[in-house]
């Protein structure tokens, strides 16, 4: 492909679009910015020939001019000195000389236009790469920050699945400590003559029967001090009559 096909190419294409349809961003502005810089090179490679073209153009054109001088005052010597035959010739010269000028103006002309177009397109050519550049920066900050979302989100799922292990832990010994405290509180099914098996039951026995002693023991002592009260009581009662 030429540098002026692209040239056209790049300058006709609008990069935001171009990235948002590709798949790979980052690649494809790598490459437009790669392929913008070489058409740089190669513009100002051409501009800088097409400058020195002109500067030759126009020495060569200096010294046509200078013939055309040179011949226009021979021609007048030849007059002067009555040669006209030779100032025929002379004049003939300097036509000559002039019809180079012409062409050689002509040549320049169109170098300088050249070298005109050429250091517009450059111009041109810089700010489409400003852009890609700037877009390049941005796509990379994009990059940068959606890796270091993407780090975050994994760690907050890490710590939320630490949290929920420790959790399940915390869970797990708290029903451990209950089962211990439930063990320790069980009869055993094989021991019936423990402290808490049938020797509790027969001591609430035996208690109980002690307490039926001493409230039968009570009682008497209540009915003794009833009957050594009632004779009193009939003798106070003849001796009143």
């Amino acid at each position: 492909m030429g540098i002026f096909s692209r040239f056209k190419d790049i300058v006709s294409s609008n990069i935001s679009a171009m990235l948002d349809k590709a798949e790979d961003p980052e690649k494809l502005v790598r490459l437009m910015i790669r392929e913008m810089e070489e058409t740089l090179v190669e513009l100002k490679a051409g501009c800088a020939s097409s400058m020195a073209e002109a500067r030759r153009v126009r020495r060569e054109l200096d010294g046509v001019q200078d013939q055309v001088e040179r011949w226009d005052r021979r021609a007048e010597l030849a007059v002067t000195a009555g040669r006209e035959d030779l100032a025929r010739e002379a004049l003939l010269e300097r036509r000559r000389e002039n019809e180079r000028a012409d062409a050689l103006r002509r040549e320049l002309d169109e170098i300088d236009a050249l070298v005109a177009r050429t250091q517009g397109d450059m111009d041109v050519l810089d700010e489409k790469l400003a852009a890609a550049r700037e877009k390049q920066r941005m796509l990379v900050q994009r990059h940068v920050h959606a890796r270091v979302r993407r780090q975050a989100r994994e760690d907050v799922r890490r710590a939320a699945s630490l949290e929920v292990m420790h959790r399940f832990e915390e869970l797990e010994r708290r029903v451990e400590h209950m089962e211990a405290e439930a063990d320790a509180v069980r009869v055993p099914s094989g021991n019936r003559g423990g402290p808490n098996g049938l020797d509790a039951a027969f001591a609430d026995l035996e208690t109980r029967d002690e307490l039926e002693r001493e409230l039968a023991a009570l009682r008497a002592r209540v009915g003794e001090r009833k009957a050594h009260a009632a004779p009193r009581d009939g003798e106070v009662s003849g001796a009143a009559e």
